[in-house]
């Protein structure tokens, strides 16, 4: 028996202006790369216009293994249908599924998904930060193409949200639901340095983990209480943690921006939330996560003491903000409604100024770990909660 599994995801989020993304694609191939967290015996993709106000049509879609410089591996390159057609139009609002591709996959998998236009691709629906090249031709069908003649770069994702793989019946998903320091910003490009990928890597090599798929639902930006760079953590949860199969665990990080953003460049003071506030949204999540059976692992948040004080709007980082901070994890390490708890904070933090990152963890701008401390974060986390 084999069922179907979430094995990579990149959460659809709407444009953001102060972002500056690309308007869009005329003609053009696009080639978005992700690394899977297990493998299978066949695939399906799913295509996103989520926040869309138009309909999307692609006239082809390509599959293959992903080479070097957004090259394809060419004798692996097979085409994608939808309801047995090669074209397909995405409605504003929605997304849609590819037909099972028959391609069997190994765990962590780089995969190459291209994508091609006759006419206009707009992008109103993008996952900004990914950390991953995409590749993006000069005007011409490129998806059948082993080597691209390559027009642009960018590290987002467009329309590819989602891969799922037949399995062996009885895998399992761990959703890691966050922001961007769940998304990975701050990480090596391309390099798959994220905390959630290194937590995949590690359960690979611990017998009878070895096939929980990690899902990373992070987006940079993201807060619980207000929508701006995502929608609202308490909105998307439904979309981004429940409604995946066979997903038994989630793993939140997410609430820093609530207390950073407001009376920034970034959110005016009237978005600013209290403890109270953010409390009560992190034990609505842990609600809806209890009532579908999942387990659940909240974490603490990380410092950022030192991040932009020169906003003339004011500064990221306050007293008054550090001791939100400080509440939210006081109630976060107590915490009687979650399974586990893990404390990020502790981890990251210099000893010497417990509100600052650690020197050697800190990717230059105070508030993102580099790769270590991903690293260090993916780490601490005990996989026998996982099994």
């Amino acid at each position: 028996m084999s069922q179907w599994i979430g094995t990579w995801t990149a959460a659809p989020m709407n444009i953001w202006a102060p972002d500056a993304p690309l308007s869009g694609f005329y003609g053009q191939t696009v080639r978005e790369i992700a690394r899977i967290s297990i493998g299978g015996e066949s695939i399906v993709i799913r295509l996103t216009n989520e926040y869309g106000k138009t309909p999307i049509h692609l006239d082809l879609v390509n599959l293959a293994y992903a080479a070097e410089r957004g090259g394809i591996e060419f004798l692996t390159n097979l085409p994608i249908f939808f309801g047995g057609s090669r074209s397909v139009t995405i409605a504003p609002g929605s997304s849609v599924l590819s037909d099972p591709i028959d391609m069997k996959t190994r765990a962590f998998s780089r995969l190459a998904v291209s994508y091609y236009s006759q006419g206009f691709i707009p992008v109103e629906t993008h996952h900004f930060e990914a950390q991953q090249t995409a590749y993006i031709s000069v005007p011409g069908d490129f998806t059948g193409s082993g080597e691209m003649i390559v027009q642009q770069t960018t590290t987002s994702h467009y329309l590819l949200s989602g891969i799922f793989v037949r399995t062996a019946e009885g895998a399992r998903s761990v959703v890691c639901f966050g922001d961007s320091i769940t998304d990975g910003y701050g990480s090596s490009i391309d390099a798959d340095r994220r905390w959630p990928d290194i937590l995949a890597e590690r359960l690979a090599s611990i017998e009878g983990l070895e096939g929980l798929s990690i899902l990373n639902q992070g987006i940079g930006g993201n807060r619980l209480l207000n929508s701006g760079r995502g929608s609202r953590a308490l909105s998307r949860f439904e979309r981004d943690v429940l409604s995946y199969p066979a997903a038994s665990h989630v793993i939140i990080l997410i609430g820093i921006n609530d207390i950073l953003w407001p009376n920034t460049v970034l959110a005016p003071q009237s978005e600013a939330v209290g403890p109270g506030e953010m409390i009560a949204a992190y034990r609505q999540l842990l609600a809806k996560a209890r009532l579908h059976g999942l387990k659940t692992i909240l974490c603490t948040l990380l410092p950022f003491e030192g991040t932009n004080p020169e906003f003339p709007k004011g500064g990221y980082h306050t007293a008054a903000k550090e001791r939100i901070r400080l509440a939210v994890n006081d109630f976060i390490r107590s915490c009687v409604d979650t399974h586990a708890i893990l404390d990020f904070d502790a981890i990251t933090c210099d000893p010497s100024r417990p509100a600052r990152l650690r020197p050697d963890f800190d990717c230059g701008d105070h508030i993102h770990p580099n790769d270590a401390g991903y690293r260090a974060m993916a780490e601490a986390i005990d996989p026998t909660f996982l099994q």
